[in-house]
C-alpha cells in the first residue's frame, strides 16, 4: 500500500502545481467514471492517476519512445489494446512526473 499512497502524494503535489494554470481543473472526486483521477485542460484530459500509475497523454511518437525506453507502459483503460496516444508510468520521480504533466497539457494546448 505504500507504493499508492506515494503515487497517490505525488499525483496531489503535481494537482496543486497545474491547478493554478489558465483552463485546468483539478480531479472531481465524487464522479465515478473514466478519467474521475483527471486533471483537465478546457475539458480535455491530460493527466490521471490509474492504480498508482501517472497516465498521460501524449503524442503518439512520444509515447511509443517512452515505452521503448523503458519509462512507461501501455494504457489499454481496460478496452483490450493499447490506446495509442497515452502512457502509463509506473515509477519515476516528482520531476519525471512532472516534466510528462508539462508535455501532456502542452500537448493539449497546441
Amino acid at each position: 500500500m505504500a507504493v499508492m499512497d506515494d503515487a497517490e502524494s505525488r499525483f496531489a503535489a503535481l494537482v496543486a502545481h497545474f491547478a493554478q494554470r489558465p483552463g485546468v481543473a483539478p480531479p472531481q472526486p465524487g464522479r465515478r467514471r473514466f478519467g474521475s483521477s483527471a486533471l483537465t485542460v478546457d475539458g480535455s484530459i491530460f493527466a490521471m492517476l490509474q492504480e498508482g500509475q501517472l497516465v498521460v497523454k501524449l503524442p503518439r511518437e512520444r509515447v511509443a519512445a517512452l515505452i521503448a525506453d523503458g519509462t512507461g507502459q501501455s494504457f489499454t483503460a481496460g478496452k483490450g489494446g493499447p490506446m495509442k496516444e497515452w502512457v502509463a508510468v509506473p515509477d519515476g520521480d516528482d520531476a519525471t512526473w512532472q516534466q510528462l504533466d508539462e508535455e501532456a497539457l502542452a500537448f493539449l494546448q497546441r
